[in-house]
């Protein structure tokens, strides 16, 4: 509980906001990047270390969680002056939702390889900027920092294998 609590107190609302956006958004651009294209993934060669689809959501719903929060301490401590934090965070968010339309939809892979480099960049300059603000926040982001790093080398595995 002291995870949310910022100056001592919880504003639900507005942490609830913060959650629901990107565990929400990111179920719902799920849905519809991948609708119609398990037949094809299933028939890609992947790499050994490639886990079971079952572990994505799971993985996803966590990061997304964290990242919620995170964004929530943000938001509670920072002054007008340190926008940029907010605005790396809803860019670092449009890649990545962005990314599954590249990969699974559309069949870019190597776009989408290109793509995540940057999600990286962004997710990376988000993270510090969180951390000047709020050292929890900026915590916060490295597992997702983590995953992507095994998902960008996930995706250039699968990206040479085909």
């Amino acid at each position: 509980m002291e995870l949310l609590k910022v100056n001592g107190v919880v504003n639900w609302k507005k942490l609830t906001r913060n959650v629901l956006l990107p565990v929400v958004g990111g179920s719902i651009i799920g849905y519809l990047a991948n609708r119609n294209t398990q037949d094809q993934y299933a028939q890609l060669e992947k790499p050994s270390f490639s886990p079971p689809g079952s572990i994505f959501p799971i993985a996803w719903t966590t990061l997304y969680t964290m990242m919620g929060i995170a964004k929530y301490r943000v938001e509670e401590k920072q002054r007008l002056e340190s926008k940029d934090a907010t605005t790396l965070y809803d860019i670092q968010l449009g890649l990545n939702f962005l990314w599954s339309f590249l990969f699974f939809k559309w069949n870019l892979r190597g776009t989408a390889l290109i793509e995540m480099t940057i999600l990286l960049g962004a997710i990376a300059l988000t993270a510090y900027e969180f951390n000047k603000i709020d050292q929890t926040a900026g915590v916060l982001m490295l597992p997702y920092i983590a995953w992507v790093l095994f998902a960008l080398t996930l995706n250039y595995s699968t990206w040479k294998l085909n």
